[in-house]
């Protein structure tokens, strides 16, 4: 077969690839409190494992981080758990926010801490409420219906311009990719030799053979399209 592939080594969790996690700032993500709670930011940090900043909230004796909406600004006070003040930074429940309210950290289930819309710029939009739950339109246009009880933030998180300054030069880029310990530059399958890719050699960038590998390929040949159930639009499956 030759050498490993790549996704291969990656899976072997090597510290060629491993998550630097001794570099990040910390786990984001809710508190767990029932009561109304007000907080205070008291900084806005940057996190190199996240492309939004982070906002720090004094809750108690202990701090809270979570990403920072935009508008917020340190010395504001939050509040968590709030019924009525849909202002940007106020972490609601679901079916407290009123409909057509931009938010951001949303829980996929109750007291999860927040999964979806946390990178910069992003955002969801609550768009009915019924018996069968909340449901918010994502950054990606689909609906998604959710647990009337999930909490999210209000507002859209800050660092939306973000995508928008070019690199310029490669090694801007590369610098970036190496703080998350990302694989950078990616070099195309096509582009590989053969010993170093199952779609390696051959004139030109072309696999040369099928995308879709046999279902009892070995874990190196198994890369393209796995296992796939549908031969070309509107087959059987």
């Amino acid at each position: 077969m030759g050498k490993r592939i790549i996704s291969q080594r990656r899976g072997r969790k090597s510290p060629v690839y491993a998550s630097p996690g001794h570099r990040f700032v910390t786990k984001v993500s809710y508190p767990i409190t029932e009561k109304i709670t007000k907080v205070k930011v008291k900084a806005i940090i940057h996190d190199p494992a996240r492309s939004a900043p982070l906002m720090v909230l004094a809750l108690g004796d202990r701090d809270c981080c979570l990403p920072a909406p935009l508008n917020v600004k340190v010395g504001d006070e939050l509040v968590i758990g709030t019924k009525k003040q849909s202002r940007a930074g106020n972490i609601m429940a679901l079916k407290d926010v009123p409909l057509g309210e931009s938010v951001s950290n949303i829980e996929l289930k109750p007291l999860d801490g927040g999964k979806i819309c946390r990178s910069s710029g992003t955002f969801a939009r609550v768009v009915e409420k019924n018996d069968a739950g909340v449901t918010v339109r994502l950054p990606s246009k689909k609906n998604k219906i959710l647990n009337p009880n999930c909490r999210v933030t209000v507002g859209i998180i800050a660092g939306g311009g973000r995508p928008e300054k070019p690199f310029v030069k490669a090694g801007k880029k590369y610098h970036i990719m190496r703080a998350r310990n990302k694989l950078y530059p990616k070099t195309s399958a096509v582009s590989m030799n053969a010993v170093d890719h199952p779609f390696g050699s051959g004139r030109g960038s072309h696999m040369g053979k099928p995308g879709t590998p046999p279902r009892f390929a070995p874990p190196g040949r198994k890369v393209g399209q796995i296992r796939a159930r549908k031969m070309g639009r509107g087959g059987k499956k």
